[in-house]
């Protein structure tokens, strides 16, 4: 099931909201001959922050319910980073509560297979419920750095 992130769903959320200094954008652009939603922007650990992040709402009208797949697939393209997928269920309280996972990146194209069941969560007691599903978030995070990332396509897969 394509989760249609090409489109102009995307926003992007910063380390300000909490005083940091990161900066980045989103950009919608042709990268390696493929339509893709693009964050660039650096991410500073200064004032306590530490991320940049491109955020998609997966059903803008109520929660989505993959529990009939088996994880994410998600195509990128990037500058050799490491970055992380935030997942949040309508059960997430507070902004820093996510289920987590990482993924590297390479100059060329490639698909990056997500299973659910390696999501960890992140200053959260419940386990993740993929029955539950509001927001994916593509985050650059955790270091000083330039981030780059390019994202052709999300899906959800099964086995």
């Amino acid at each position: 099931m394509d989760l249609d992130c090409a489109q102009t769903g995307w926003r992007f959320v910063g380390d300000s909201v909490m005083g940091g200094v990161s900066n980045g954008e989103l950009q919608r652009e042709i990268v390696a001959g493929r339509l893709t939603t693009r964050l660039l922007g650096d991410v500073s650990l200064e004032n306590n922050g530490g991320f940049i992040q491109m955020a998609l709402d997966l059903k803008p009208d109520g929660v989505l319910d993959a529990s009939e797949w088996t994880g994410l697939e998600i195509d990128v393209l990037g500058n050799g980073e490491q970055y992380n997928i935030h997942l949040r269920t309508d059960a997430v309280q507070r902004p820093w509560q996510s289920y987590r996972q990482s993924f590297a990146t390479t100059a060329a194209w490639k698909t990056n297979r997500l299973p659910f069941y390696r999501f960890a969560p992140h200053r959260i007691d419940t386990p993740l419920d993929t029955r539950r599903l509001v927001r994916l978030g593509v985050v650059a995070i955790g270091r000083n750095f330039v981030a780059d990332i390019s994202i052709g396509g999300i899906r959800l897969y099964r086995d």
